[in-house]
């Protein structure tokens, strides 16, 4: 598949089916935490990196063959950095809506809605997930790193804008990243954003899987539980412990090509990735034979995080941030 994957199991969504409409690493943040690496595209123009016709036909092409004979929880436009960069967004949902009677999602970082375009395109989903990690724009630029034409009172004000005109669930997430926004006066500071967008669910998470910046790590146990207190108010959910469930594998023919198609999306502990190619009916030995033969062919890499083994395509790890001319 090239732009439509799993279901995965997602601790905010369920048994989530992804739809991807952007290339890799495109996106208008490049976050310190982001578990696909940093951002090789920097761009804030919309567009059609894809040809409209042809995702909308791969995602009915799936959901007819999944939804026969697997739950599907949530159609989840996620991408591979910032889904709202892709113009043709709103047309997506729309006639994802005509095809299944399943709930779509956006999960999205919210720098665009202070777009009306993008507030339009996002109004039919049902669940809207934007990001919000910070309460000032030094916060903002430390943690996100945003293009440069990208300003912190306007992503704020943006997300207010769809509040006020959205009748769906917003759900935000907040990524504490220790040292950064995790103090007193930070978490003070992203609550007097957040409660203004009256948001149904407020995820506090951090980060489970290897970063993009390795210093980007969870901060301690007392700092989440201050986050609970400050926050508490705003519907918080707690999300940081690490995520269970089984990963999908049929289509695939051989477990090196699910184990890729997996960890390009979903970098996942050595652990998991066992247990999920046990469909192949693959010995645990064998699995690590494949592991080896992909590592030493230069498309995977093994990454130690938090005292924890994790496999990453080598895609996800490369290059520094390019911003667009």
């Amino acid at each position: 598949m090239k732009i439509v994957y799993g279901p995965v199991p997602s601790r905010r969504l369920g048994r989530s089916l992804g739809v991807s409409p952007i290339p890799f690493k495109t996106c208008n943040y490049s976050c310190v935490y982001c578990q696909l690496g940093r951002t090789t595209h920097m761009t804030n123009q919309r567009k059609d990196f894809f040809p409209p016709e042809e995702l909308l036909n791969e995602i009915k092409r799936v959901i007819e063959v999944e939804s026969s004979h697997r739950e599907i929880d949530f159609v989840t436009f996620v991408g591979e950095g910032e889904p709202t960069l892709c113009k043709s967004l709103g047309w997506l949902i729309r006639k994802t809506k005509e095809i299944a009677d399943i709930p779509i999602a956006v999960d999205t970082n919210g720098s665009l809605l202070y777009r009306k375009d993008v507030r339009n395109d996002l109004s039919e989903a049902d669940v809207v997930m934007p990001s919000l990690d910070a309460g000032t724009a030094e916060t903002f630029r430390k943690i996100n790193r945003p293009h440069r034409g990208i300003d912190f009172e306007a992503v704020v004000e943006g997300m207010e804008k769809f509040r006020q005109e959205y009748d769906g669930e917003i759900w935000v997430e907040v990524m504490l990243v220790k040292g950064l926004n995790d103090s007193a006066e930070e978490l003070e500071a992203i609550k007097s954003r957040l409660s203004p967008l009256e948001p149904n669910r407020t995820y506090i998470n951090v980060p489970i899987r290897p970063p993009a910046e390795p210093w980007a790590v969870p901060p301690d146990k007392e700092s989440i539980a201050l986050a609970h207190a400050i926050l508490g108010d705003v519907n918080v959910v707690d999300i940081t412990a690490e995520e269970t469930g089984e990963f999908f594998t049929e289509g695939f023919i051989n477990p090196e090509d699910a184990i890729l198609a997996i960890i390009r999306r979903h970098p996942m502990r050595e652990e998991q990735v066992i247990e999920t190619l046990k469909k192949f009916e693959v010995e645990e030995r064998g699995v690590h034979d494949s592991l080896t033969r992909l590592e030493k062919s230069g498309k995977i890499k093994k990454v130690e995080y938090r005292k924890k083994v994790f496999w990453l395509t080598m895609e996800e790890k490369r290059g520094h941030d390019q911003s667009e001319t």
